[in-house]
C-alpha cells in the first residue's frame, strides 16, 4: 500500500503513532471541529426560518458533499473494503440523513435548551457503549468529565426552557437525533478501526445521506426561490464548513483517539455557541448560561487528564 505524502496524517501509520491523540495536530482538528460545529446552531438560526427540515437537510449536505468529494480527490479516494460498503451506506444514512432530519425537526417544537440537552445525551451513550462493546473501557477522567460537562448543558438549557409545555413528539425527535448520533459515532469507529480511510469514508457517508435525502428535492428548489439570499448562503456555509470541514476534522480526531473522549469533546460546543451567539446575534448570556458554559469546558478538560498522563509515560 502507498505510503501517504503527510506522515502526520497517514492512515495505516504505526499503532505506536496512532495512540497519540494529545499531539498538536490532533488537538488543532478537534478545535476546529467544536468550533465550527458551535457555529452551525447559528447558521441553522439564519436559514430555519426559510427551509424546512427536509429541505435544509438536503440542500446542506448536497453542497457538503460536494466540498467532501474536492477534499477526497485532493487526499486520495481509497474504495473500502467491499464487506464494509453496507456498513458504510447505514452510517452514511443515519449520521447524515436521519439525524439531521431529526434534529432540525425537533427545533422547531423545542426551545434550542431542551433540544440540546436531549441530543447531549449521546455523548454519554458513546462512553457506555465503547466501553462496553468497542473494549475502550471506562477511564475514571471520563467517567468523571462526561458527566460533568453534561451538567453544564443541563444548566444552559434550564435558562433558555419555555413554559409553553414540553412537545412529546419534538422530544422524541431529539432523542431520535441522539441515539443516531451515539450510534454513528461507535459504527465510524469500527470502520476506521477496521483500516477504512477517514476522508474517502465520509465522503462516502455524505453522499449515501444526500441520496436518502433526495425526496425533498421539490422543497429545495420552492425554499431557493423564495428564501432570502442570505438564508441560502447560511445552507451554503453549513454545507461547506460545519459539514465537509468539520467532519474531516472530526473523523481525524477519532481516527486517533477513543469514541468516547472525541464524543465527549463536543461537550464544548454548547460553551462557544454561547460565545458565538453574544458576539454575532447580541445574545447576552444569563449567569447561569455562564456558569453551565464553565462547566462543559471544565468537564472536557477533566476527560483529557488521562491523555496527558500518556504522554509523560
Amino acid at each position: 500500500m502507498p505510503s501517504s505524502p503527510d506522515p502526520a496524517l497517514d492512515e495505516t501509520a504505526a499503532p505506536a503513532k496512532a495512540a497519540r491523540p494529545n499531539g498538536p495536530l490532533v488537538l488543532l482538528a478537534a478545535l476546529v471541529t467544536v468550533v465550527l460545529w458551535a457555529s452551525a446552531f447559528i447558521g441553522i438560526r439564519g436559514a430555519g426560518p426559510h427551509y424546512d427540515p427536509g429541505a435544509l437537510a438536503l440542500l446542506r449536505m448536497a453542497v457538503g458533499t460536494l466540498a467532501l468529494g474536492v477534499i477526497a480527490l485532493r487526499r486520495g479516494i481509497r474504495v473500502p473494503a467491499r464487506r464494509q460498503l453496507p456498513l458504510v451506506v447505514v452510517w452514511g444514512v443515519g449520521w447524515f440523513c436521519v439525524y439531521n432530519l431529526a434534529l432540525n425537526a425537533a427545533e422547531r417544537t423545542l426551545d434550542a435548551g431542551t433540544a440540546a440537552m436531549v441530543v447531549n445525551l449521546a455523548p454519554l451513550m458513546v462512553v457506555v457503549f465503547s466501553g462496553l462493546f468497542l473494549r475502550e473501557g471506562f477511564p475514571t477522567p471520563l467517567i468523571i468529565g462526561a458527566p460533568l460537562a453534561f451538567l453544564g448543558v443541563v444548566l444552559i438549557g434550564m435558562t433558555s426552557h419555555t413554559d409553553a409545555g414540553l412537545d412529546v413528539t419534538g422530544l422524541l425527535l431529539a432523542l431520535l437525533a441522539a441515539v443516531m448520533y451515539a450510534g454513528c459515532t461507535l459504527l465510524q469507529k469500527h470502520l476506521l478501526s477496521a483500516g477504512a480511510d477517514s476522508t474517502t469514508l465520509t465522503f462516502f457517508g455524505a453522499a449515501a445521506g444526500t441520496i436518502a435525502l433526495l425526496p425533498w428535492t421539490w422543497g429545495v428548489i420552492q425554499a431557493v426561490q423564495t428564501a432570502p439570499l442570505d438564508a441560502t448562503l447560511w445552507v451554503v456555509y453549513l454545507g461547506i464548513f460545519p459539514t465537509a470541514v468539520a467532519f474531516t476534522t472530526w473523523a481525524y480526531v477519532l481516527q486517533r483517539s477513543t469514541a468516547g473522549q472525541t464524543s465527549a469533546t463536543t461537550y464544548v460546543v454548547p460553551a462557544i455557541a454561547i460565545l458565538l451567539s453574544w458576539l454575532i446575534l447580541g445574545e447576552v448570556p444569563t449567569p447561569l448560561m455562564l456558569l453551565g458554559g464553565a462547566l462543559c469546558l471544565l468537564g472536557v478538560l477533566v476527560t483529557r487528564m488521562r491523555w496527558r498522563r500518556r504522554v509523560r509515560e
